[in-house]
């Protein structure tokens, strides 16, 4: 038996064939109320309560297929089973195409009801999986944005607590008078300021999941370029397009960049030589080049560190990390390295 809480709206002109409807609905356990029009049908609909809809196509002054989609416009709206004429399939068809959720032909005999019975059953049936579905997305999707908040949160408290570490660092520095010392905690300090700026830019951005390596780099090489601003007065010169980089991808990126460009800023150009420090990052075929060069001293790979050696193997060890070829450019008349990485995982 039916749940009589099931209240079905049969729309249809005819009154004698809408009351059969009625009578034959009832006796399986439904709760129907009839309509002569759709203007009639939809005023019914506003009152709330109907959980589906049965609307004959042939209707004086406006078809069901004119009825149909004020009918479905409406939020929330119930499903309609459509009733055509017996082997009218072209009007059943844009009746499905419209919206309708099923159709019946109308037929005499006990066939038409029972088929009419089934496709409201059906389509009660299918109605119930959407709204189940609807809610699971929707609670799929409140989850996520719940986690991404608490992530930009959790990134907002890291950024912070790396900005105080780096301000421990600086006076540290500012305590020391040895000058390899000094030079070791700016190193650090820099190592730092770049995990931050990561940090930094997923608590701000929309997509905690990634970060835009366009807008990070010039984010970094402009705290870079005031930080050494008195020592480095040249520019940085920035090429990057706007290509999302994985999370994790961009931390050790960024901190490659940063040795890079630390190093140039250091040996590239002799005391007193003018000369620019140039970044590019250029995606293509799947991977992201991103390169560090000048026009100073060049390097060799076989020349001694002329410092630790410390970001040299940071480099390496950050590299690998993220299955990307490492080059230095021998033809370049002062120094260029490329870093090539998948941007996707293999």
């Amino acid at each position: 038996m039916t749940d009589p809480a099931v209240r079905i709206l049969y729309i249809d002109d005819d009154v004698a064939m809408a009351r059969l409807v009625q009578r034959k609905l009832e006796r399986r356990g439904y709760a129907v109320e009839c309509a002569k029009d759709g203007q009639e049908g939809l005023a019914r609909l506003q009152q709330g309560g109907i959980m589906a809809v049965g609307l004959d196509h042939e209707m004086p002054g406006a078809t069901g297929l004119d009825i149909l989609p004020a009918l479905l416009s409406r939020e929330n709206a119930p499903p309609v089973v459509y009733v055509t004429g017996a082997g009218d399939t072209r009007v059943a068809v844009a009746a499905l195409k419209a919206g309708a959720d099923d159709y019946v032909p109308k037929e005499v005999g006990e066939g038409f009801f029972d088929l009419l019975v089934a496709a409201i059953d059906q389509a009660l049936e299918r109605a119930q999986l959407r709204r189940e579905r609807e809610r699971a997305e929707q609670e799929v999707r409140i989850a996520r944005d719940r986690a991404e908040m608490l992530l930009r949160e959790v990134n907002h408290r890291v950024a912070n607590s790396l900005a105080l570490v780096a301000a421990f660092v600086q006076m540290q520095k500012s305590g020391l008078s040895d000058t390899r010392a000094r030079a070791a905690l700016e190193e650090t300090q820099a190592r730092i300021t770049a995990i931050a700026g990561i940090h930094r830019s997923l608590y701000t951005s929309g997509d905690v999941r990634s970060v835009r390596i366009d807008a990070y780099l010039k984010t970094l090489l402009t705290e870079m370029r005031a930080a050494i601003a008195s020592d480095r007065p040249d520019p940085f010169v920035i090429v990057a397009d706007a290509v999302p980089v994985p999370t994790d991808k961009a931390i050790s990126l960024a901190v490659i960049v940063t040795e890079l460009v630390t190093n140039a800023c250091k040996y590239a150009y002799p005391q007193g030589q003018a000369g620019s420090i140039r970044v590019s990052a250029i995606a293509a075929g799947g991977h992201l080049s991103v390169s560090v060069e000048d026009d100073g001293v060049g390097f060799s790979e076989t020349d001694a560190p002329q410092g630790t050696g410390l970001g040299t193997r940071i480099i390496q060890a950050m590299a690998t990390s993220l299955g990307a070829l490492l080059q230095h450019d021998r033809q370049h008349a002062g120094t260029r390295v490329t870093l090539t990485m998948p941007l996707q995982a293999p």
